[in-house]
């Protein structure tokens, strides 16, 4: 059965206690009774439980003619132990408590990154103890209570006051306010009614609401965030390779060191090989770069858990890592500034005429305003008509044969060959300066009428965007509205640049050009026709209330639908990022002041290390890279309500 590192450490802490009580005793002149072959048989369990591993690993390094810091641990320990079997058979001092406390330190860093590792795991855990063990389900006629892993999707649900939703769904009746905290991050209650989404594992707080489940098991919103953040967890920012070249480099070179240690020692300073010798070991073990091995990993680990908390998911150490050096966000217009629910506001021309062509035409359509038409044309209780030949034009509209004439739906770019009166372009020219997108309604090839939409900034929209320019981010819009409504849009809430009138597909062309001015880009956006510009972005950055392809896309996901959350995400990225480099540089700059103590150049000074004291403080070393991370809990991030 392979033991855990912190059960391996203290299993050699016990044993280790006599040749502890030997040390402290050793200023008075005290021997324990038998010490030697007390130590002997301590340190030996200490060596084949708690050493050997490093021993393991060291080797397996060699053979591949590397060296890695387990090099170093084995290297240090081997020396004390087996010298300390020579001189314990031919009458001289022994050292293996030398051996055993190196061991124990090194350990007690391990030990301390691997129950990181577990608070991470048993956090995520709980998180996933959060679902309900059941749920009330409509099945022949009546609500019956079933085990969770029995839910289908499509099964109509039930959950009363107080209770937790089961799955994620959306609301067919009923209403009701639901804490989302505990995948959101956002403390206060959400008012929920019919055609809302709910989340599982959220709590209903005040009303019963019945539901249709549309994701269930895996599929759900809280298992794909566990799922993201233990693969966070688990992955390695690009500097880490940084490190690994580090320690090819500074362990060889640490060796050769103390191999020079013991001969300028014994061949010219007039120490005997035993002094050389543990000058020798202290210089390996207080190099040991450890600490160089946590700096990464126990970052991101706390960086990346407080972000889920937060409703921000980082999915890897490259997102992050990139995310540090932002510069230029580019924001998507519809559904992410904007609120994405358009609506129609005017209607030039014969109301019902162009309505009924507009929405018969839309009704086939899956963009926001083609909803936003068809939504009115019900509302007005217009009729719809039959259509063939429907064709989408891909950034410009809709045409189709509508009642033996040539029909046509969309922006100014489908309007080619159009006749348009005077009145029509002035009323046009007029809503598009009110912030309202126009559409163009014809009939074979005359503008019969407009339709104008509005779809109105979220409330936090301004906030952000103030935020990331307070951080000196420069703000950018990509939209294929028109440059008059995105230029209103931009104005309302403070973006500094409007790219408008662009086709989806020239989504990412923007981004690259960015790119090549020597920008880092974030990209943030929602929708399907975002999938490129995401992917081609340094950062894509998605809101969790988009289309499934569009949070694939993304390398950070948003779970509430604020842009607030993006200034979060950057936040974070950042000071974690500047909190490995903090680690790395500690943990260098440590071991590289470290060596020339143990080495023994200041013992004029008095100022010497013991392997013990080596290894004491190597193990300071990485409990205070360790403790340096977990200080990333009480980092200030704007918008964070809750405390760490």
């Amino acid at each position: 059965m392979k033991l855990s590192n912190i059960k391996r450490f203290w299993i050699s802490f016990i044993l280790a206690i006599p040749m502890l009580i030997q040390m402290v005793a050793m200023p008075f002149h005290w021997m324990m009774p038998g010490y030697n072959w007390i130590a002997l048989i301590t340190t030996t369990i200490i060596m084949a439980i708690s050493a050997a591993p490093y021993w393991e690993s060291a080797w397996a390094a060699f053979q591949k003619h590397n060296a890695n810091m387990n090099t170093l641990v084995a290297v240090s320990t081997s020396v004390a132990y087996f010298y300390s079997i020579f001189a314990m058979f031919t009458g001289r001092e022994v050292y293996f408590e030398s051996a055993a406390f190196v061991t124990i330190f090194v350990l007690l860093g391990d030990a301390m990154e691997e129950k990181m590792h577990d608070n991470a795991s048993n956090a995520l855990a709980k998180l996933m103890n959060l679902q309900a063990k059941d749920a009330e389900v409509w099945r022949n006629g009546e609500y019956i209570k079933i085990p969770l892993v029995e839910v289908e999707v499509g099964d109509l649900i039930r959950v009363k006051p107080g209770e937790k939703i089961p799955v994620d769904g959306v609301i067919t009746d009923g209403s009701s306010t639901i804490d989302e905290s505990m995948v959101t991050g956002e403390s206060m209650p959400v008012a929920k009614k019919k055609g809302d989404a709910v989340v599982g594992s959220t709590i209903n707080s005040n009303g019963t609401i019945i539901f249709k489940a549309t994701k269930v098991g895996k599929d759900t919103m809280l298992s794909q965030i566990v799922d993201l953040v233990k693969k966070a967890q688990t992955s390695h920012a690009p500097i880490q390779n940084i490190t690994d070249k580090i320690s090819n480099i500074f362990v060889p070179a640490v060796l050769i060191i103390a191999i020079l240690t013991f001969i300028i020692w014994f061949a010219f300073l007039g120490a005997t090989a035993v002094e050389a010798m543990l000058f020798a070991v202290s210089v390996i073990v207080i190099a040991c770069p450890c600490a160089l091995g946590l700096a990464t990993p126990t970052a991101l680990m706390v960086g990346t858990a407080r972000s889920a908390r937060m409703g921000v998911l980082i999915k890897n150490g490259e997102v992050l890592e990139e995310a540090s050096d932002i510069d230029t966000v580019v924001f998507d217009k519809t559904g992410t500034i904007t609120i994405g629910k358009p609506v129609v506001t005017d209607i030039v021309g014969k109301q019902d005429e162009v309505l009924t062509i507009a929405a018969s035409l839309e009704e086939n359509s899956e963009h926001p305003l083609a909803a936003a038409i068809v939504n009115k044309a019900k509302e007005a209780k217009v009729p719809l008509e039959q259509i063939t030949q429907f064709h989408a034009v891909e950034g410009k509209g809709i045409r189709a044969i509508y009642q033996k004439q040539n029909a046509f739906v969309g922006s100014e770019k489908i309007l080619k060959d159009a006749k348009i009166s005077q009145e029509i372009i002035e009323q046009a020219a007029k809503l598009q300066s009110q912030a309202k997108t126009v559409v163009y309604v014809g009939l074979d090839t005359t503008i019969i009428g407009l339709i104008a939409i509005q779809d109105t900034p979220k409330p936090s929209s301004k906030e952000a965007i103030a935020e990331l320019k307070k951080r000196g981010l420069k703000t950018i819009m990509l939209t294929g509205d028109n440059e008059k409504v995105a230029a209103a849009i931009a104005n309302e809430v403070g973006i500094d640049q409007v790219i408008a009138g662009i086709l989806p597909t020239e989504k990412a062309r923007e981004i690259k050009q960015l790119q090549s001015e020597g920008r880092k880009v974030a990209f943030v956006g929602d929708g399907i026709n975002d999938a490129p510009a995401l992917s081609t972005a340094d950062v894509g950055i998605a809101m969790g209330s988009g289309t499934d392809i569009a949070i694939d896309s993304g390398g950070i996901v948003l779970v509430q639908n604020d842009l607030c959350g993006v200034v979060r995400a950057l936040d974070i990225s950042k000071k974690t990022f500047n909190r490995i480099k903090l680690n790395l540089f500690w943990a260098l700059i440590y071991n590289t002041i470290g060596i020339p103590i143990a080495a023994g150049l200041f013992v004029g000074l008095g100022l010497t290390l013991s392997p013990e004291l080596a290894g004491l403080a190597m193990a300071f070393s990485s409990v205070s890279v360790v403790s340096s991370s977990l200080l990333l809990n009480k980092a200030k991030i704007a918008g964070d309500s809750k405390k760490a």
